[in-house]
């Protein structure tokens, strides 16, 4: 699995057995980090994807209000099927009214310790303000919520003492890959040729929100060209997906410094 970038980052990739990813509103993974998951997955690598909110406030259709959580929610199981991922939870949380709070990063928590992954893939904190789209305010809440669970809570046994009480005991996360991202944060590039097809697939699945599919796909095509081409490859690459690779617990790291 080739990649450019942070080398530290570039080798927990390699060695990842287990990765949880959470994101805002059903597809953001598809868009953001699909391709990634398609390739860990065909290596064997675990991934349980966990979205945050129902996706409610999607889609273009009047007459289909009534029915849009359970279509998106039947759009992101089948999506993660064509990645590979072994499972999907839903929070279950109202799209649009996504913020930090202690009973969502608590259940966050709950999820990272159940998994114990090596790395945490989410969408990130920090807005970009080249592109709006890309800084929903849902994902923004999504990248908070995880980046406050993965440090400290999820290490601290003293933090959400009750999901200790449910035999879920604290670890220490080691990675956090966060994606959507402002574009100077990126610091790693993934190879994701291999995958293209497999990412488009997914995305195809999300048809109650692409009103014109062909365009989607062109535009997917070139944000993945254009990222292959701002990477240092040491062999050609097509396309690759960008993430801010976040090291939250290494060789280095003592007392929570």
């Amino acid at each position: 699995m080739a990649f450019s970038g942070d080398s530290r980052a570039g080798a927990a990739l390699a060695d990842v057995r287990t990765a949880l990813v959470f994101f805002a509103h059903p597809d953001d993974v598809d868009f953001g980090a699909g391709g990634t998951v398609a390739c860990l997955a065909r290596r064997g690598v675990k991934v349980v994807y966990c979205v945050m909110t129902d996706g409610d406030a999607g889609g273009f259709d009047d007459d289909s209000r009534a029915a849009i959580v359970e279509t998106r929610r039947a759009e992101q199981r089948r999506a993660a099927e064509i990645a590979g991922a072994a499972d999907v939870v839903f929070l279950g949380e109202r799209d649009g009214y996504l913020a930090p709070s202690h009973e969502l990063i608590g259940r966050v928590v709950a999820l990272m310790r159940e998994h114990r992954p090596q790395i945490v893939f989410s969408l990130h904190p920090e807005r970009a303000w080249s592109s709006l789209h890309r800084s929903h305010p849902d994902h923004l809440a999504c990248g908070e919520i995880v980046t406050r669970a993965a440090f400290p809570a999820v290490e601290n046994n003293y933090a959400y003492e009750h999901l200790r009480a449910q035999g879920l005991e604290a670890y220490r996360l080691p990675w956090l890959f966060l994606f959507a991202g402002p574009d100077e944060r990126t610091n790693l590039r993934v190879d994701v040729t291999e995958a293209v097809d497999t990412k488009l697939r997914a995305l195809d699945v999300h048809l109650s929100q692409h009103p014109d599919p062909e365009a989607m796909r062109e535009t997917v095509r070139a944000q993945l060209r254009a990222s292959a081409d701002s990477g240092q490859w040491a062999a050609p690459v097509t396309a690759a997906e960008e993430f801010h690779a976040v090291c939250v617990n290494g060789p280095g790291t003592f007392a929570g410094f």
